[in-house]
């Protein structure tokens, strides 16, 4: 009972030390080696246009990524030296994928799944029923990433009637903003 009891801590400990490596996408730049964690990226047009992007991963929500593409685009006008921006042509894009594990339920795996007899239990064989097993259905998840990119026009003075003023977007949106963690 003891070696099942720390076999099981044992896993625990795994699938949360995992877990908490999982976070949504922080405010970064997008790097070419690794799209898959997300981040920002803008290109110049002219001297006073960008096309600005923001890709997230699976765990970044549709607002975030938005609210993100904002903060990025106030924080490129304030660094370009202007003082406002408008965006324009603005385009939100979803991509969804979904992973089949066609073992789902075959034999012996770590699980918690609530048995007729048995109640809930950590593991064992769950074939069968409306578990999945080998006479029940697989287990298909769908992940959804989104990618927000719109043309900014920046520009200095009196900013006219859509205009946003980057330093009160920078002010407002900063506390929601998550910046990658530094290394330990």
């Amino acid at each position: 009972m003891k070696r099942l009891l720390l076999t099981f801590s044992a896993v625990a400990a795994l699938g949360g030390a995992l877990a908490a490596c999982e976070t949504a996408t922080p405010y970064q730049p997008l790097a070419p080696g690794n799209a898959e964690a997300g981040g920002y990226s803008d290109v110049r047009l002219d001297a006073t246009h960008w096309r600005v992007s923001f890709r997230g991963n699976d765990l970044t929500s549709r607002e975030t990524v938005e609210r993100y593409l904002l903060y990025r685009a106030a924080d490129l006008t304030v660094n370009q030296g202007f003082d406002w921006f408008v965006t324009d042509d603005k385009q939100t894009d979803t991509k969804r994928t979904a992973y089949f594990d066609p073992e789902f339920g075959y034999g012996w795996r770590p699980s918690w799944r609530y048995g007729y007899a048995s109640g809930w239990g950590p593991w064992g064989y769950w074939g069968g029923g409306p578990w999945g097993g080998p006479w029940g259905p697989a287990q298909i998840e769908e992940y959804k990433r989104y990618e927000v990119s719109a043309q900014i026009a920046m520009g200095h003075g009196a900013p006219p009637a859509r205009a946003l003023d980057a330093h009160q977007v920078l002010t407002n949106l900063g506390p929601s903003i998550l910046r990658p963690q530094a290394p330990k």
